[in-house]
């Protein structure tokens, strides 16, 4: 029986693809693969430029979009969630490689996926939604910033071999390195950009009758348009700037090959903290981009088989060549508007970036390596929620202190420590604005004129909120004021007692005893019984010191005066 009620807690392995399968004719598939395509080519020039602003080749975002994104559409838990490599992961994967290197990046991703599995098969998916919005906002504006930032060298063609992970050194170099500035290299950055900008906020405002096919345009991704121009561009006029084939030598037109990497199990245990934030944050990259698409499709997904597939994709991608994945927003809301209604899409999406691998990725070695660091600015710009420091007037002091520390920590410091210390500090608030709300109120003559007659010798209070660590003060200070006969607790309005608020109702019931004085309890009832029961607290009172009700208590409390 055990063993059955423990299996019962763990979550059922079913992906969300085999509840679209019945019902699923010729028109969804047509309409599937349609918005596949368009995901793909959107997929494209972002798996490359994430791969290559993490450290990698940018056959590893390519591998990532293909291996990473089929499985986590086939056996995810969502209907048009694409997954894939994400701008959030840059600044983690740079810092892993840097300090551990490319085996140990390896390793570190395939244990993120483990945990991630854990985290779904445990059914800790909805536990992610409990993460403070600030300390989201804070991070995600801060890896905005850095990914920016380690655009700097590329967007301005720097001559510099490469840029360091910490926020002063990167500064530093970039700082040493401007006067190599490549004016080539800029102006293909600044047009790239441009044009970017111009795509996704004037187009959508040319009507019919300024522009004849302005709504097919819009369906063309701006990111290939501009791709493409700026490669067109830097050949047409043979710019000296920087290509994937100059620093990279193009991309391999073959199938990802399994690679075991070399490690040592003394260097494991320095993974754990950057496994367990590579976890975390794609726990939460997809779960937010879940919702997002739950809202454009009227769905509503499962989080906790999300995270057992987002595990298996990262336990598997790693030894093909790959990255870390996550669910994209970018790519799912593409997905949803191209008329996606399953996850055979995401899979479309897949196929469709192995197929560019196996045919066109010779033609990639011509792209610039300015013009996919102006893709990347414009996503990182696009990433932000840049509003949330304008309206930080409107909220309270701990919300702005938590954005801010989490945004300032994550630019500066690392953001493992960002989330540990916005985590922290929102754990807190919530501490501090729980235990401001359990109150202690002294019940007077006026309420109950029983009390009237008792001379002071009998004193009663009501009790409000959640006695827990955090509020155990109220009932504390009760042990300096206590009555001569009677003391009188009507806890009906305590809706959670904890261990500390138990044990602190216990050394009451003792001081009492110590004195004299009858403590009589009243209203407990759900939680705060049941805790009193297993505590001994009820043991440790006379049966008829706890009472139903306030009246009853008072009642019995007149019995104890002469």
């Amino acid at each position: 029986m055990p063993a059955a009620e423990s299996a019962s807690r763990l979550a059922a392995f079913r992906p969300k693809l085999l509840d679209t399968l019945p019902g699923y004719g010729r028109a969804h598939f047509a309409r599937d693969v349609g918005a596949g395509l368009t995901v793909g080519v959107v997929a494209l020039p972002l798996a490359m430029a994430f791969a290559i602003a993490s450290g990698l080749k940018p056959e590893a975002g390519l591998f990532t979009a293909i291996i990473a994104g089929f499985l986590i559409s086939a056996l995810g838990g969502s209907r048009v969630q694409i997954g894939g490599p994400a701008g959030a992961f840059i600044v983690i994967v740079y810092g892993i490689l840097e300090r551990y290197g490319l085996a140990n990046l390896i390793i570190a991703t395939a244990m993120s996926g483990v945990l991630l599995f854990l985290m779904g098969l445990f059914r800790l998916g909805t536990l992610i939604r409990f993460i403070p919005i600030a300390v989201v906002i804070g991070f995600t504006n801060g890896i905005a910033v850095l990914i920016m930032l380690s655009q700097v060298r590329d967007f301005l063609g720097l001559e510099l071999a490469s840029v360091p992970a910490s926020f002063f050194a990167m500064l530093s170099a970039l700082g040493g390195a401007l006067h190599t500035v490549n004016l080539a290299a800029l102006a293909l950055s600044v047009g790239t950009l441009a044009l970017l900008v111009a795509w996704q906020h004037a187009m959508p405002r040319l009507g019919p009758q300024k522009l004849q096919f302005s709504g097919k345009l819009t369906l063309i991704p701006g990111t290939i348009v501009a791709l493409g121009l700026a490669t067109g561009a830097s050949e047409l006029l043979a710019l000296p700037v920087e290509t994937i084939g100059s620093r990279f030598g193009g991309i391999a037109a073959s199938l990802p090959a399994f690679v075991w990497p070399e490690f040592s199990w003394s260097t494991v245990r320095f993974l754990l903290m950057p496994a367990l934030t590579l976890a975390l944050l794609g726990a939460i990259e997809s779960l937010l981009c879940a919702r997002i698409a739950d809202g454009l499709t009227e769905d509503r997904h499962d989080p906790n088989q999300e995270l057992m597939a987002q595990g298996l994709a990262n336990f598997v991608t790693p030894f093909f060549g790959g990255m870390p994945a996550t669910g994209t927003i970018a790519r799912t809301v593409t997905n949803a508007k191209s008329g996606a209604v399953s996850p055979v899409a995401g899979m479309v999406h897949a196929l469709t970036l192995l197929a560019v691998v196996l045919v066109a990725a010779p033609l990639a070695r011509h792209i610039p390596l300015a013009a996919l660091a102006a893709i990347l600015v414009y996503v990182a710009w696009n990433m932000g929620e840049w509003r949330e420091f304008v309206q930080l007037r409107q909220y309270r002091m701990p919300y702005r202190i938590t954005l801010l520390a989490v945004f300032g920590l994550t630019v500066i410091v690392d953001l493992t420590v960002a989330v540990e210390v916005g985590l922290i500090a929102a754990c807190l608030t919530f501490i501090y604005r729980i235990s401001s709300l359990t109150r202690a109120e002294a019940v007077s003559a006026q309420d109950q004129p029983v009390l009237a007659s008792q001379d002071g010798q009998v004193r009663a209070w009501r009790l409000y909120g959640a006695l827990f660590f955090g509020a155990v003060k109220l009932v504390e200070d009760m042990e300096h004021q206590l009555p001569a006969r009677a003391l009188v607790l009507d806890l009906k309005n305590l809706i959670y007692v904890d261990s500390s608020g138990a044990d602190t109702l216990l050394d009451l019931a003792r001081h009492c005893q110590k004195r004299g004085v009858r403590l009589i309890l009243c209203g407990l009832a759900h939680q705060p019984l049941d805790i009193a029961r297993r505590s001994g607290l009820l043991a440790a009172l006379p049966a008829a010191d706890v009472c139903p009700d306030l009246a009853g208590g008072l009642a019995a409390a007149t019995l104890a005066v002469p």
